[in-house]
Protein backbone atom coordinates (compact mmCIF):
# COMPACT_ATOMS: atom_id res chain seq x y z
CA UNK A 1 0.00 0.00 0.00
CA UNK A 2 1.43 3.32 -1.00
CA UNK A 3 -1.21 5.71 0.35
CA UNK A 4 -0.26 8.48 2.77
CA UNK A 5 -1.94 9.02 6.14
CA UNK A 6 -3.72 12.03 4.70
CA UNK A 7 -5.64 12.84 1.55
CA UNK A 8 -7.50 15.65 -0.19
CA UNK A 9 -10.09 15.60 -2.95
CA UNK A 10 -12.35 18.30 -4.40
CA UNK A 11 -15.74 17.43 -5.91
CA UNK A 12 -18.10 20.11 -7.22
CA UNK A 13 -16.43 22.71 -5.01
CA UNK A 14 -16.50 20.59 -1.83
CA UNK A 15 -13.01 19.89 -0.51
CA UNK A 16 -12.61 16.80 1.69
CA UNK A 17 -9.36 16.57 3.65
CA UNK A 18 -8.59 13.59 5.89
CA UNK A 19 -5.75 12.99 8.35
CA UNK A 20 -5.39 9.63 10.10
CA UNK A 21 -3.34 8.47 13.05
CA UNK A 22 -2.76 5.34 15.07
CA UNK A 23 -4.22 5.33 18.61
CA UNK A 24 -1.86 3.11 20.66
CA UNK A 25 -3.67 3.57 24.00
CA UNK A 26 -6.85 1.98 22.55
CA UNK A 27 -5.02 -0.71 20.55
CA UNK A 28 -3.96 -4.20 21.58
CA UNK A 29 -1.62 -5.71 18.97
CA UNK A 30 -1.48 -9.01 20.93
CA UNK A 31 -5.24 -9.31 20.32
CA UNK A 32 -4.97 -8.11 16.71
CA UNK A 33 -6.77 -4.87 17.55
CA UNK A 34 -5.40 -1.74 15.90
CA UNK A 35 -7.35 1.47 16.45
CA UNK A 36 -7.04 4.42 14.09
CA UNK A 37 -8.57 7.89 14.42
CA UNK A 38 -9.21 10.08 11.41
CA UNK A 39 -10.19 13.72 11.24
CA UNK A 40 -12.23 14.89 8.27
CA UNK A 41 -12.62 18.50 7.20
CA UNK A 42 -15.27 19.39 4.65
CA UNK A 43 -15.00 22.84 3.11
CA UNK A 44 -17.47 24.33 0.66
CA UNK A 45 -15.18 26.20 -1.71
CA UNK A 46 -17.90 26.45 -4.33
CA UNK A 47 -20.57 29.03 -5.00
CA UNK A 48 -23.64 27.01 -3.96
CA UNK A 49 -24.69 25.48 -0.62
CA UNK A 50 -24.56 21.70 -0.14
CA UNK A 51 -25.68 19.33 2.61
CA UNK A 52 -24.04 16.04 3.52
CA UNK A 53 -26.78 13.40 3.67
CA UNK A 54 -25.07 9.98 3.70
CA UNK A 55 -21.64 8.39 3.81
CA UNK A 56 -20.03 5.41 2.09
CA UNK A 57 -16.69 4.14 3.39
CA UNK A 58 -14.56 1.36 1.91
CA UNK A 59 -12.12 0.04 4.52
CA UNK A 60 -9.40 -2.40 3.45
CA UNK A 61 -7.12 -4.08 5.96
CA UNK A 62 -3.57 -5.31 5.42
CA UNK A 63 -4.86 -8.75 4.36
CA UNK A 64 -7.04 -7.27 1.63
CA UNK A 65 -10.29 -7.82 3.58
CA UNK A 66 -12.81 -5.15 2.56
CA UNK A 67 -15.59 -3.74 4.71
CA UNK A 68 -18.10 -1.24 3.38
CA UNK A 69 -19.97 1.12 5.68
CA UNK A 70 -23.07 3.07 4.65
CA UNK A 71 -25.00 5.41 6.87
CA UNK A 72 -26.83 8.66 7.34
CA UNK A 73 -24.71 11.71 8.06
CA UNK A 74 -21.48 11.77 10.05
CA UNK A 75 -21.20 11.68 13.86
CA UNK A 76 -24.98 12.03 14.03
CA UNK A 77 -25.04 15.19 11.90
CA UNK A 78 -25.92 16.17 8.34
CA UNK A 79 -24.04 19.46 8.00
CA UNK A 80 -25.35 22.08 5.58
CA UNK A 81 -22.44 24.12 4.24
CA UNK A 82 -22.89 27.50 2.66
CA UNK A 83 -20.10 28.79 0.40
CA UNK A 84 -17.02 29.42 2.55
CA UNK A 85 -18.22 27.28 5.45
CA UNK A 86 -16.46 24.21 6.83
CA UNK A 87 -17.30 21.27 9.11
CA UNK A 88 -14.78 19.08 10.89
CA UNK A 89 -15.18 15.87 12.87
CA UNK A 90 -13.10 13.00 14.20
CA UNK A 91 -14.07 9.34 14.08
CA UNK A 92 -12.25 6.04 14.08
CA UNK A 93 -12.03 2.47 12.93
CA UNK A 94 -10.58 -0.78 14.21
CA UNK A 95 -8.51 -3.15 12.07
CA UNK A 96 -7.19 -6.64 12.73
CA UNK A 97 -3.96 -5.70 10.93
CA UNK A 98 -1.39 -2.98 11.62
CA UNK A 99 -1.93 -1.46 8.17
CA UNK A 100 -4.83 -0.70 5.94
CA UNK A 101 -6.51 2.07 4.00
CA UNK A 102 -9.81 3.89 3.68
CA UNK A 103 -11.60 5.73 0.93
CA UNK A 104 -15.16 6.58 0.07
CA UNK A 105 -17.64 9.35 -0.60
CA UNK A 106 -20.24 11.58 0.95
CA UNK A 107 -23.56 11.87 -0.83
CA UNK A 108 -24.35 15.59 -0.96
CA UNK A 109 -27.48 17.46 -2.01
CA UNK A 110 -27.80 21.04 -3.24
CA UNK A 111 -30.60 23.35 -2.13
CA UNK A 112 -32.21 22.81 -5.57
CA UNK A 113 -32.32 19.04 -5.00
CA UNK A 114 -29.36 18.08 -7.21
CA UNK A 115 -27.22 15.24 -5.76
CA UNK A 116 -23.49 14.61 -6.15
CA UNK A 117 -20.75 12.56 -4.53
CA UNK A 118 -17.99 14.33 -2.63
CA UNK A 119 -15.05 11.96 -3.05
CA UNK A 120 -12.90 10.91 -0.09
CA UNK A 121 -9.49 10.11 -1.56
CA UNK A 122 -7.64 7.04 -0.30
CA UNK A 123 -5.58 7.46 2.87
CA UNK A 124 -3.42 5.01 4.80
CA UNK A 125 -4.01 3.55 8.22
CA UNK A 126 -0.63 2.50 9.63
CA UNK A 127 1.54 2.49 12.69
CA UNK A 128 3.99 5.41 12.94
CA UNK A 129 7.14 4.86 10.90
CA UNK A 130 5.76 1.71 9.25
CA UNK A 131 5.35 3.20 5.77
CA UNK A 132 8.30 3.02 3.38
Amino acid sequence: MSAKAESTAISEGVRVTVKAEYVPEQSSPAERRYVFAYTVRLENQGKRPAQLRTRHWIITDGNGQVEEVHGAGVVGKQPHLKPGEAFEYTSGCVLKTSRGEMRGSYQMVRDDGAWFDAIIAVFALSLPHSLN
